[in-house]
């Protein structure tokens, strides 16, 4: 008995190494490629760490997105969700003077509720979530719009801790590690893992999945307002937009997230999308350096990370998104 649960611990070990080696071989491959073809302006030990810290930010919202999508749903507010949560968490600080109570509160608060929302238009509209949050991040962002009164929101320099070291990465592994404690050592976790892998299992096993579905979009909500914190406090500022021009702050938490699922069957799930939103961030300032226009930029990027998920994950056949 005892050598069957060693053989199992040693094969869980095994695999966890083995996404490891896989992860940072991918990091590291991806750094020395640009160090190559560019090795005056990128890749040295203080850019590696700006980088690092860059990819906090989205790694804080990938690790709840994580919540909604291994469960199969998806999510395209995001970036209205970041912005409609960094510009109240912004009003409350400075315009209300509420300073951190009202940036962190407020982003907390406004991701809550978004998550809220999501989860209930979703479970009662009986719609695929992908239609659902695109509806709703165009409500989200004309929100955005009125509280900002269209004047770009600007955290004040005295409110910017979490911008920048120790205040993002502290922030950041208190982060990480609620989001570890949840999947690994909760029912909720548990439930999540269940309902992802056979929704009608789930059902018969007496697990409430709407209610379950329904806390993955709340948890979700609540990492993009932790997401909020560090955007504005990183950049300064939060513009309102329309027209759905927040859906390019969807690509990069999302990706990552990708790295989560991909990295599942190693059991290293929120240790896979921190090194995957670094290794996004790596490749990201490697163009930046090599002075490549946007667009290619976008493209290879693009195409990049589809190949690399493709390698190190598999789509079960017949498998869809909610």
């Amino acid at each position: 008995m005892d050598s069957t649960k060693n053989a199992v611990g040693g094969k869980k070990m095994s695999a966890k190494v083995k996404g490891y080696l896989i992860l940072f071989a991918l990091v590291f491959v991806s750094w020395l490629i640009f160090k190559i073809l560019t090795p005056d302006n990128f890749g040295s030990p203080e850019n590696m760490l700006s980088y690092f810290q860059a990819s906090l930010i989205a790694s804080a919202g990938a690790v709840g997105f994580y919540f909604v999508l291994v469960m199969g749903m998806f999510d395209f507010s995001i970036g209205a969700a970041i912005i409609l949560a960094s510009i109240i968490g912004c009003k409350l600080a400075a315009s209300m003077g509420l300073g951190y109570m009202g940036l962190i509160g407020g982003c907390l608060i406004a991701g809550a509720i978004i998550g809220i929302l999501n989860g209930v238009f979703y479970i009662k509209l009986r719609i695929p979530s992908m239609i659902v949050t695109t509806g709703l991040a165009l409500i989200y962002e004309a929100t955005a719009n009125i509280i900002a009164g269209g004047v770009e929101q600007t955290l004040p320099s005295d409110l910017r801790m979490f911008g920048q070291m120790p205040g993002n990465l502290i922030l950041a592994l208190l982060t990480f590690a609620a989001a570890y404690f949840i999947l690994n050592y909760t029912k909720i976790g548990t439930y999540t893992y269940a309902i992802g892998s056979n929704e009608f299992i789930a059902k018969n096993m007496g697990i409430n999945v709407n209610k379950y579905k329904i806390l993955a979009f709340v948890i979700s909500g609540i990492f993009f307002g932790i997401m909020s914190i560090l955007t504005i406090s990183y950049g300064s500022s939060m513009v309102a937009v329309t027209g759905m021009a927040s859906m390019s702050r969807n690509f990069i938490p999302t990706m990552g997230c990708f790295f989560g699922v991909a990295f599942k069957k190693y059991g290293m799930p929120i240790q896979a999308i921190i090194l995957g939103e670094f290794m996004i961030n790596i490749i990201f300032y490697g163009f930046v350096a090599l002075g490549a226009p946007t667009a290619i930029q976008d493209v290879i990027t693009g195409f990049a990370l589809l190949i690399i998920i493709t390698l190190t994950t598999k789509i079960n056949k017949g498998e869809i998104v909610k």
